[in-house]
């Protein structure tokens, strides 16, 4: 109850600054949010449980509450930082599927509220040329007027997802799909602590309707780890390149990513061996050594109407090695749309409809069948193994341009890829305010 009056402060005050009340220099920005996420599943068929199971008949809340506070040392310089304060779990502890329901949860549960510092990052633009537009202020944003032709560099503490993967109608679990996989490419494996941040630098080149980026990123000091490494010891190398384009009119955009890892990874064969040799449960842990993991992805967007956008996700990760950072999906295409309400009267609200398949390599089925462990999944077993299919669909009520409500519905075809488990119908409200 303390989480919602403070929620409702938190948002009953964002008119107020919305319109100015509170003057800010120009050099300095604040923003503001807070999202309760309260989500379930009821019963589904349940034949075994193993350590990491998605698990029938539970209901677990997040919430998260973050302030952006920036300022701008010079000219096209920005010095932004994000303190938060988060609090909850997700469904079995964020275990149990791959393509988990929630990207509002992390993989660190409290009980009690903690602060961490989420961001801590300074941005410089350099202006090559072009047509200027101007760019609202927003979160981890000056209001500012840009060239079509900019390099934009990017140093410090931030999610790999601020600069690449990105895609206007699923990338923000606060305002848009909950799902991790549609928020985020499944298959892109990257370099990210328990809360998605990680530490490094970007680079994003735009020349006319094409963008080039690149960037350098520590992976966490062990698998799905809260500490990040410093100094680059165990690594990940991020390349895209975006093409924007008009259709009949309409704007649309194609993203291809590469991922390149390189640190201490198991390899799922050697983890099988050593289990069959010594009679134990396989453990890719044990088998880590210094190896390289690689992945492709590629992410369209495209507006249809005045009030339709679609999209497409799909990738390829090396399936013979474990996921070190992200979550167990080897191949993936998911794909969806985001409808505004404007033809029936609610131009504010939005619905959401996407679908997806995530799948695993057969040396990872062997070794979830022999008892092993991925990220998020491992029944204990895995007598019949399927691909996960999951359909996600959500209604948000936007009764104030700083406040909205969604409702959400996930049904989860074989979660961590086991035919013996679910459906699992996933139910979930979501409330978010922002300034």
């Amino acid at each position: 109850m303390r989480w919602l009056i403070a929620l409702a402060a938190l948002t009953g005050a964002a008119p107020a600054l919305a319109e100015d009340t509170l003057a800010l220099p120009d050099w300095l920005a604040v923003h503001g949010q807070a999202t309760f996420t309260l989500q379930g599943t009821p019963g589904f068929s349940s034949p075994y449980l193993g350590t990491n199971s998605l698990r029938p008949h539970e209901r677990k809340e997040t919430i998260d509450a973050t302030l952006f506070v920036g300022v701008r040392p010079w000219a096209a310089g920005e010095l932004w930082a994000d303190p938060e304060v988060d609090q909850g779990f997700g469904l079995s502890n964020t275990l149990g599927v791959a393509g988990f329901p929630s990207a509002e949860a992390y993989k660190v549960g409290k009980k009690s509220p903690y602060v961490r510092l989420q961001r801590l990052f300074f941005r410089q633009t350099l202006n090559l040329g072009g047509d200027r537009q101007k760019v609202d202020g927003a979160a981890n944003q000056f209001e500012e007027q840009q060239a079509a032709d900019r390099l934009v560099l990017t140093l410090g503490k931030f999610s790999v997802g601020d600069v690449f993967d990105t895609n206007k109608y699923a990338h923000d679990p606060r305002a848009d799909f909950l799902n991790w996989a549609l928020v985020d490419t499944g298959t892109f494996d990257y370099a990210a602590d328990a809360w998605g941040y990680s530490s490094g630098a970007a680079a994003e080149l735009y020349r006319g309707d094409w963008t080039a980026r690149l960037g350098a990123f520590n992976l966490s000091r062990v698998s799905n780890g809260t500490t990040l490494e410093r100094g680059f010891q165990q690594w990940q190398l991020d390349g895209e390149i975006e093409h924007r384009h008009k259709i009949a009119g309409r704007d649309g955009a194609v993203r291809v990513t590469v991922f390149r890892n390189r640190g201490r990874f198991g390899r799922f064969y050697d983890a099988l061996a050593l289990g069959s040799a010594t009679g134990t449960t396989p453990d890719t842990g044990a088998v880590q050594r210094r190896r390289t993991r690689m992945g492709v992805d590629l992410n369209v967007e495209q507006a249809v109407s005045d009030s339709v956008g679609v999209f497409l996700r799909a990738g390829l990760a090396d399936g013979g090695i474990a996921t070190y950072d992200f979550t167990d999906i080897d191949r993936t295409v998911a794909a969806g749309a985001a409808i505004s309400g404007k033809s029936w009267g609610r131009g504010s609200d939005t619905v959401g409809v996407a679908a997806m398949v995530n799948a695993i390599s057969k040396e990872f089925q062997r070794y979830l069948a022999a008892g092993g462990l991925g990220v998020l999944i491992g029944d204990g077993r895995l007598p019949h193994p399927a691909d996960e299919a999951i359909g996600e669909f959500y209604y948000q009520w936007k009764p104030v341009a700083w406040g909205a409500l969604t409702l959400d519905y996930q049904i989860v075809g074989n979660p961590g890829y086991n035919s013996d488990r679910g459906p699992a119908h996933v139910f979930a409200a979501r409330l978010h305010g922002q300034f």
